[in-house]
C-alpha cells in the first residue's frame, strides 16, 4: 500500500492527513526518527517541568515516550480529527497529557504559556514550496509560536531543512531577539538508513531560544561530534547546511550503488565556520569478483598527495587494484590544517568513512596508509601574483628527504616546481641548500634533448619557456656546460621565488627574460636568432580545455611556425605535454607533424606528463636516444650531480614511441 503523497503540496492539506491516518491505523508514523534517536538532543533543551506544546503531533509516539520518562506537562495539537481521536484512545492512561484538535496556524492558547514548542516534521509538511500562499500560511504559524512561547522559551524544530524552509527560518529567527542553533541528528539518519527507506537529506534539530534582545546576533551549528561552532552570519549558516546536505546526497547514493569502474566521486570535508577543506576524499569501486575485501580507507600522508599513485584517477585506480578492495576511499590531507597523528586522523574520519561504506558492509573499517605517520608539510613562504594567483612554497618529507615545492593554489594537487634539499658543511658551519642534481623524471627526459642537439656536436643556444623554480635550468647549467641558456618567464613573481627559495643563479651562461613567450618567439624569429634546442615547460591557466601544459596559444600554427624557424638545421623542440583529452592530444600531434618531419614521444607511466621530441633533420632512432640518455647520465656523474643516474635507461626506452 502506497501511503506517500503523490505531490509535495498534499503535505499541507488537511484531507490528505485524515486519509493518511485512516489508512495507517494505530501504527505510529515517525517522519525523522523515533524517541531513542532524538532523545539525546531533546533532553538538552527540554526540562521535565517545562510546559511543552507539540504541534502537528499526528500519531507519533514521541509525546508518549517523553511522558513516560517524566515529561508530563505536554499538550499535543493536530489538524486531523482522526489522529486526535486515535491518540486520545491510545494515551488514555497518561492522564495529564492533552491531545487537542486545533489548527497550529490559529491556536486558542493564551500568550506566553509554553516553555517549549516542539515541531517534528510539521513545518516541512506545512511548507512544501515557496509560493506566496504557503509563505502567508507559515507567517501565521511562526506568529503563533512566538506568541505562545514564554520569554526564555525554545522553539525546537526537527526538519530536513530544504532550502526554502531554512531561508524562512533564518528570516524569522536570526535576529537579536532569538539565539539560533542548528544541530545535525546523525542518530535519526542512521536509523532511517538501517530501515532501508532513509532520506537523501540529513535530519536537523533547530533550536530558537526567545529573548527580549541580545547584545549581538548569536548563530551556532553542530554538524559532527559535540562541539558547537559559533558563526558570524546567517549566510555562513546556510552554506554550512547546504554543504552537509550535498555531501549526504552523494554518500547516500554511494551506499546504494557501485560506481562504474572508470568513475570516481570526490568530496571535501570541512569544519563548520572554516573556508578551507580539511580533507578531500576520492571514492573508487571495482568489480567484487576482482576484490578480496569489501571496503577500506587509505590515508595519504602530507606531501605525497601529488604523486601519481594518489593524485591522479589512474593512480588511485591502480592503488585500489593493488589493495584488492571493492571500494576504496582515498583521503588527502589538505594544506593549512594541522594533523597530530595518524590515529587522530582516523578517529576524526570514522563517521565520514562509515557514510561512504557500500551497501551491506558491516564491521570495523580498515584504515591503510604509507607508514605510520601523517607526514610533514612546513610552510616556507606564501604569496600572490596578478598572473599566477595565490601560491605557496613548502617543505615536505618524502622517502627520508626534504623536498621544497612550489604550488599554485588554484590547482593545489599539482606541484609546479620541486627541489630536493641537502645539508652542506663549510668552515664548520652547516646550512641547507638546493640539490641541483635532483630533478623530476619528466625534466630528466627533457634533458635528454639537450644531448641530442646539433647532431651530437654540442654547443649552441638553448631556450626554455617557463621558469617555475628553475630546477630544470640549474640542472642544465650544472650538467651541460657548453649550452648557453635563456629562460623566458611571463610572471616576474616567479623569478623572485626562484631566486629566494630555489637558489636560482644567473650568470653569463644563464639569463632570464621577463616576457610573454609568444612575443619572445616572434621577436627572435624576426631577428633571425638560431637555437639548438627550445623547450616548452609552461602550465596553462585554461584547464577546462583538457590541456594543462602548455597554454594552447603556443601550439597554434603561427607560434609553431616561428618556433620551427628559430631552430638550427639539426635543432630540437622539446615539449612537456599534459593533455587529458584524447582527441585534443591526437590533434596536437598531427599539428606538430605539419612543422616537424620527425617526432618521438616518451609517455611516463607514473606521471601525467608526456615528453615530445621534434626535429626536421633526420628520423629519431632508438640507438640515438639510448646514447643521449647514457651520455646525460655520464655527464651528471662527472659533475657529481648524481651518484648513479638521473635517467632510468630501461624505463626510458620502454616508454619511447617513434612517431615519424
Amino acid at each position: 500500500m502506497n501511503l506517500l503523497p503523490k505531490t509535495h503540496k498534499e503535505f499541507s492539506e488537511k484531507d490528505y492527513w485524515n486519509k493518511f491516518f485512516k489508512k495507517r491505523g494505530n501504527k505510529a508514523f515517525e517522519w525523522y526518527g523515533e524517541y531513542l534517536e532524538l532523545c539525546g538532543h531533546l533532553h538538552k533543551y527540554i526540562k521535565q517541568k517545562d510546559a511543552v506544546l507539540i504541534t502537528g503531533c499526528g500519531n507519533s509516539s514521541l509525546s508518549a515516550d517523553l511522558y513516560d520518562v517524566g515529561y508530563t506537562n505536554i499538550t499535543n495539537i493536530d489538524v486531523s480529527e482522526v489522529a486526535i481521536r486515535q491518540m486520545n484512545t491510545t494515551n488514555a492512561a497518561r492522564s495529564s497529557m492533552r491531545f487537542l484538535h486545533m489548527d497550529a496556524l490559529n491556536m486558542t492558547f493564551e500568550n506566553d504559556v509554553f516553555n517549549v514548542v516542539l515541531d517534528k516534521g510539521t513545518l516541512d509538511a506545512l511548507m512544501p514550496d515557496d509560493s506566496k500562499e504557503t509563505n502567508e500560511r507559515i507567517d501565521k504559524y511562526f506568529a503563533e509560536i512566538k506568541r505562545v512561547l514564554k520569554l526564555g522559551g525554545r522553539f525546537l524544530c526537527i526538519s530536513l531543512l530544504q532550502t526554502h524552509i531554512l531561508n524562512k527560518l533564518v528570516k524569522e529567527f536570526c535576529d537579536k531577539s532569538w539565539m539560533f542553533r542548528i544541530v545535525r541528528c546523525h542518530e535519526a539518519e542512521q536509523k532511517n538508513n538501517e530501515n532501508g527507506d532513509g532520506n537523501t537529506l540529513p535530519v536537523f534539530v533547530v533550536v530558537a531560544t526567545k529573548f527580549k534582545e541580545l547584545p549581538k546576533l548569536i548563530i551556532e551549528v553542530c554538524m559532527a561530534g559535540e562541539k558547537m561552532i559559533r558563526l558570524e552570519t546567517s549566510q555562513e549558516l546556510q552554506d554550512c547546511v547546504k554543504s552537509v546536505q550535498d555531501t549526504a546526497f552523494v554518500t547516500n547514493g554511494l551506499a546504494r550503488t557501485n560506481l562504474d569502474e572508470d568513475d570516481e566521486v570526490s568530496l571535501d570535508l570541512m569544519q563548520p565556520g572554516e573556508e578551507t577543506p580539511r580533507y578531500t576524499l576520492y571514492v573508487v569501486d571495482q568489480k567484487r569478483s576482482q576484490a578480496a575485501n569489501k571496503y577500506a580507507v587509505f590515508v595519504v600522508p602530507q606531501g605525497r598527495e601529488s604523486e601519481w599513485l594518489f593524485g591522479t584517477p589512474a593512480g588511485r585506480r591502480q592503488l585500489q587494484q593493488s589493495a584488492k578492495f571493492s571500494r576504496l576511499a582515498v583521503v588527502l590531507l589538505r594544506r593549512g590544517q594541522v594533523y597530530h597523528s595518524l590515529d587522530a586522523v582516523t578517529d576524526e574520519l570514522a563517521h565520514s568513512a562509515k557514510m561512504l561504506a557500500p551497501n551491506g558492509f558491516s564491521g570495523q573499517i580498515p584504515f591503510l596508509s604509507v607508514g605510520k605517520e601523517v607526514g610533514r608539510r612546513a610552510a616556507v613562504a606564501a604569496g600572490s601574483s596578478a598572473l599566477s594567483g595565490d601560491f605557496v612554497v613548502e617543505d615536505v618529507d618524502v622517502a627520508g628527504s626534504t623536498h621544497r615545492r612550489l604550488v599554485f593554489l588554484d590547482n593545489q594537487f599539482l606541484v609546479q616546481s620541486e627541489a630536493r634539499l641537502k645539508t652542506v658543511k663549510k668552515k664548520n658551519k652547516t646550512r641547507t641548500v638546493v640539490d641541483f642534481g635532483f630533478i623530476s623524471t619528466y625534466h630528466a627526459i627533457m634533458c635528454v634533448g639537450a644531448q641530442l642537439r646539433g647532431g651530437g656536436r654540442g654547443g649552441g643556444r638553448g631556450a626554455v619557456l617557463g621558469l617555475g623554480g628553475g630546477g630544470l635550468l640549474m640542472f642544465l647549467r650544472s650538467c651541460v656546460h657548453d649550452l648557453q641558456l635563456t629562460a623566458v618567464e611571463l610572471d616576474p613573481a616567479m623569478l623572485d621565488v626562484a631566486h629566494k627559495y630555489f637558489h636560482l643563479q644567473l650568470d653569463d651562461r644563464l639569463q632570464v627574460h621577463i616576457k610573454d613567450g609568444l612575443d619572445f618567439l616572434k621577436d627572435e624569429a624576426e631577428k633571425g636568432a638560431q637555437y639548438s634546442v627550445v623547450m616548452y615547460d609552461m602550465d596553462s591557466k585554461e584547464r577546462s580545455l583538457g590541456l594543462a601544459c602548455p597554454p594552447p596559444a603556443f601550439l597554434q600554427r603561427a607560434a609553431l611556425a616561428r618556433l620551427a624557424a628559430l631552430l638550427q638545421p639539426h635543432g630540437h623542440f622539446i615539449l612537456n605535454l599534459v593533455c587529458r583529452d584524447v582527441k585534443l592530444h591526437d590533434s596536437i600531434i598531427n599539428t606538430l607533424k605539419e612543422y616537424f618531419k620527425h617526432l618521438a614521444t616518451v609517455k611516463l607511466y607514473e606521471e601525467v606528463n608526456e615528453i615530445v621530441f621534434a626535429r626536421n633533420s633526420a628520423p629519431y632512432t632508438m640507438e640515438e636516444l639510448e646514447t643521449a640518455a647514457k651520455d646525460l647520465n655520464a655527464r651528471a656523474r662527472q659533475k657529481n650531480l648524481v651518484n648513479i643516474k638521473c635517467v632510468d635507461l630501461k624505463d626510458f626506452l620502454q616508454s619511447v614511441t617513434i612517431v615519424s
